[in-house]
């Protein structure tokens, strides 16, 4: 199947223009139901109308994802969309609407990052797309990109500060230092909202190591076939400008940002309360005497404990449930995506390594390995840091490193797609249409939809794998 013509190319971007309205219609509607709090908004929705009644608080996470709930209450608030649903569970008068807003905002410019990101790594307008597309058919991130929650702002800085990293890196010759300035403020953001932001700082860490490793090896050996990208490129960086823009600019990025929050609270001081964040996490414990839906990290990719937002009993067998859980189809798709990534990377090195970079290898698509190394290495740099954490911890923990196997999906269902063979292409169609068809089927406890009893009871994961509810 070719998709790399003129026309398949135009169908790609309105694709990927289709997806982009989808994912605003999806966030934004209905988003003042439910005059509650759901879940989290118990803190992170109070905490930032605290920021604008300059109310003295303790909060145990970095403080910009309540920034901009604080400003997107200010701005919703004097909007003429939104007013009919009203609370005061903030500690002021204030419409659902005000303070979900943002995160609906930012969470529908996570499918066109990842399909920018997509399209930087592969130069194919049809991976993007696909990305883009299975992202955006996502429960989880969906979930999360409706309410006043801080993990959507985590995300999509890091995935920012990655997307940058690349783009910078889109000459062959030179790098872009203001754009990778603008990584730099990016991961700064990311760590800005959670700590685990660092994982993507991690990522592109590692990836910058590889790329200066491999661009030694290809040296001394005078070739440059694998190097030729823009993963690759990040070789190109000197490891003054590394440490310039990827450590002391996050670092400033994330010092000047908790100004405005020890301007209101001055005590305790900046290190101080970097502290009591550390110490607040080192004592929560772990296990269903904690919460109800812990779920260690082995867990997460087979949605084996996912999170119940919201559930309500409105009229006898009828509920209404916001159910934080992935679309199941994908998530399980795009965990063989990793092993199949993994099985390719080692596949490729193996077979450049026993060449020693000769004639042969010249004909390999160099997005085998580098768009395989990518997805790879960032997933295990936003999962394997969970590994030793002990504290209770809950399947939204998975978003940074699910993120980048969806990529990967995206790129392996393009692979097939261009195959030859019917029976590939066939596959890669029918993975297509099964996650939109998972996803279909799921979405009314992605959205809190009206359902009854035995209707619900085929959508909690928990009621499939252990008969409980």
């Amino acid at each position: 199947m070719n998709l790399d013509t003129e026309s398949n190319q135009k169908l790609a971007t309105k694709g990927l223009i289709i997806v982009f309205a989808i994912s605003i219609v999806l966030r934004f509607w209905g988003l003042g139901r439910f005059n509650v709090f759901v879940f989290d908004e118990i803190y992170y929705a109070k905490f930032a109308n605290n920021y604008l009644t300059n109310t003295p608080f303790f909060n145990s996470h970095p403080p910009l994802s309540q920034y901009l709930i604080a400003i997107g209450i200010w701005i919703g608030d004097r909007l003429p969309i939104g007013q009919d649903t009203t609370n005061n569970l903030t500690g002021s008068l204030h419409s659902t609407f005000s303070y979900r807003w943002m995160n609906a905002f930012f969470g529908s410019l996570i499918p066109p990052l990842v399909a920018g990101l997509a399209y930087q790594l592969s130069q194919r307008m049809s991976s993007a797309f696909l990305a883009a597309l299975f992202i955006s058919l996502d429960g989880l991130f969906l979930i999360e990109s409706r309410y006043a929650l801080n993990n959507i702002f985590l995300v999509l800085f890091g995935l920012l500060g990655q997307f940058l990293l690349l783009l910078a890196n889109r000459n062959n010759q030179k790098y872009d230092r203001l754009i990778i300035l603008g990584a730099g403020i990016s991961f700064g953001a990311s760590v800005s909202c959670k700590w685990n932001g660092l994982s993507f700082l991690l990522g592109a860490y590692i990836l910058i190591i590889i790329a200066k490793v491999w661009r030694s090896i290809e040296s001394n050996r005078q070739s440059s076939i694998v190097t030729n990208s823009q993963l690759f490129r990040l070789a190109n960086i000197p490891i003054i400008e590394v440490f310039i823009s990827l450590v002391i600019v996050p670092l400033f990025t994330y010092s000047v940002l908790w100004i405005p929050h020890l301007i209101q609270n001055p005590e305790p001081n900046f290190i101080d309360v970097q502290w009591s964040i550390f110490n607040y996490h080192e004592q929560v414990n772990n296990g269903s005497g904690v919460h109800p839906y812990c779920a260690n990290w082995y867990t997460w990719p087979l949605l084996m404990r996912p999170l119940a937002y919201y559930f309500t009993e409105y009229k006898p067998n009828y509920y209404y449930d916001v159910h934080a859980m992935g679309n199941p189809l994908l998530w399980w798709l795009a965990l063989a995506a990793i092993f199949g990534s993994i099985w390719i990377i080692i596949k490729n090195s193996w077979l450049i390594i026993q060449n020693n970079i000769l004639a042969p290898i010249r004909e390999l698509n160099i997005s085998y390995i580098s768009v395989p190394l990518f997805i790879v290495v960032n997933y295990a740099a936003n999962l394997l840091p969970w590994v030793k954490v002990t504290r209770c911890l809950f399947i939204y923990h998975y978003m940074g490193a699910v993120l980048f196997a969806i990529m990967g999906l995206g790129w392996l269902v393009d692979v097939s797609l261009r195959s030859s063979s019917k029976l590939w292409q066939a596959a890669g169609l029918t993975t297509i249409f099964s996650i939109a068809g998972a996803f279909v089927f799921w979405l009314p406890i992605y959205l809190g939809l009206s359902i009854e009893k035995n209707d619900l009871h085929y959508r909690l994961w928990d009621f499939w794998i252990f008969n409980w509810i």
